[in-house]
């Protein structure tokens, strides 16, 4: 993932009942972002509801994949995972998962 300045690599918990994407603190200070330059402010729900969140985009490549642009909810809680959801990871990908086979895939969407 790169982010305003840096990259890092990062495994992500892929969550088909979260709304959005959402970036750890501490992961967004990694890539270099500064919480008081982002402007954009977000609301969470449930357990992060609590926390403070910022809009962020991100140049993301997941596995062999072309890089795509991922919006990010960054939060100030440093103690959750970094989320993968509906906006708009699932958005940018197709998945299937193969349950009996405790498997998945990720396909890049078809242009």
């Amino acid at each position: 993932m790169s982010g305003s300045q840096n990259t890092v690599s990062a495994s992500g918990l892929l969550d088909t009942g979260a709304t959005v994407n959402v970036l750890p603190y501490l992961v967004g200070i990694e890539l270099g972002y500064d919480w008081e330059r982002q402007t954009t402010a977000l609301d969470l729900t449930g357990n992060l509801a609590q926390y403070q969140a910022r809009v962020v985009l991100v140049q993301a490549v997941v596995g062999d994949f072309q890089p795509v642009q991922l919006i990010f909810a960054w939060t100030q809680a440093e103690n959750v995972p970094l989320i993968l959801g509906q906006v708009n990871f699932f958005m940018e990908f197709n998945v299937c998962f193969y349950r009996h086979e405790l498997a998945f895939e990720i396909q890049p969407r078809a242009i």
